[in-house]
């Protein structure tokens, strides 16, 4: 049984908020980006690669964002015109903002770094007065990423977009997405996360993420998963996911039911990019109304898909071929019922 509910009569899926940016891959694999000399393109920025997972998936997909008014700008809007992602409430920046810049070493396939250049990142330029309502009321979703939180008047226009979701019962979707640049303090991160996370519908992000948000990180902390889940449950969330890592990750769903969710075994090319296919495909099961067992299975192999690819944005699998994955790995149980009070 589904545990979310979306208006069919909304004519738009979801609608992404946050950041679209550059990422750089290395055409030269297992080695340190100093010895690096030639790249690829691509689209990147989680929201951005989850609004064109989500899309390549067969959804009708928008997204909200600032992008720099230069040829890099250009890149993102004709990247997502060709992807059928509407692009109607991206704006252009005024004062000289740029486009996030991330460049990402492959120095094994399961040790990865990201570079970020994000000095007047132009994914904070939005505006609450960017902000329409009209375009929210008709979505059936909308997903908020944490990183879109870290500074004004980005935040500013987030808690807008998320004011008139609750007033037109468009579910609110938060990926916490934490990045440490350009936040002042952990103070103001437990601050604005909670505030969000208190007013979502559904939250995803890893265990250091959920510590984030509660302050957690500095104590001796015993406060178990499930216990985090019953209070954002408690909020009025639907589903809670905490990540571990290798480990797995544990979904908590409103009805009481948990489940651990292991990965598909599969060769790594890098250990970046599977948050965000992960996202997509599971933010598809939902919207195809399916049980959560369904849309974690659907989630773990779509971002087993893309951790084996090169690009992020670019690898993004339609529902046919992820259904093709899991059915050739039928053997592999991904998915377990386990106790509410389960530790991993």
């Amino acid at each position: 049984m589904a545990l979310l509910e979306f208006d069919p009569s909304k004519s738009m899926d979801i609608i992404p908020m946050g950041r679209a940016a550059i990422d750089f891959n290395p055409n030269e694999l297992n080695r340190t980006l100093d010895e690096v000399r030639t790249f690829t393109m691509y689209l990147g920025g989680s929201p951005a690669n989850i609004a064109v997972g989500i899309a390549r998936l067969g959804k009708k997909v928008g997204f909200i964002g600032a992008v720099s008014d230069d040829q890099f700008g250009t890149f993102v809007e004709n990247f997502f015109r060709k992807r059928d992602i509407d692009t109607s409430q991206i704006v252009r920046t005024k004062n000289g903002e740029k486009l996030g810049l991330t460049f990402t070493e492959i120095s094994s396939p399961v040790d990865s770094q990201i570079l970020m250049y994000r000095n007047m990142a132009a994914d904070f330029a939005i505006t609450p007065e960017d902000i329409s309502e009209e375009y929210i009321k008709n979505s059936k979703a909308l997903l908020v990423s944490g990183t879109a939180l870290a500074a004004s008047p980005s935040r500013e226009a987030c808690f807008m977009a998320v004011r008139y979701a609750k007033r037109h019962n468009t579910k609110i979707i938060f990926d916490i997405d934490y990045r440490p640049y350009n936040w002042k303090s952990f103070a103001e991160v437990s601050i604005y996360y909670s505030l969000i996370g208190q007013m979502s519908d559904i939250i995803m992000g890893s265990r250091e993420e959920f510590d984030l948000m509660e302050n957690l990180q500095y104590k001796n902390n015993d406060v178990a998963d499930y216990q985090l889940a019953d209070k954002y449950i408690g909020f009025g969330n639907k589903i809670v996911i905490i990540k571990h890592g290798k480990k797995g990750s544990v979904a908590y769903g409103a009805d009481k039911n948990a489940y651990k969710v292991e990965s598909y075994k599969v060769k790594l090319l890098k250990s970046f990019g599977g948050g965000d296919a992960y996202a997509s495909a599971f933010i598809y099961g939902l919207l195809e109304q399916w049980d959560l067992p369904q849309c974690l299975r659907h989630a773990t192999a779509h971002a087993a898909m893309v951790v084996a690819s090169h690009s992020c944005s670019e690898a993004m699998q339609d529902a046919a071929s992820i259904d093709k994955f899991i059915n050739e790995r039928m053997n592999e149980q991904v998915i377990t019922p386990v106790d509410w009070k389960v530790i991993l």
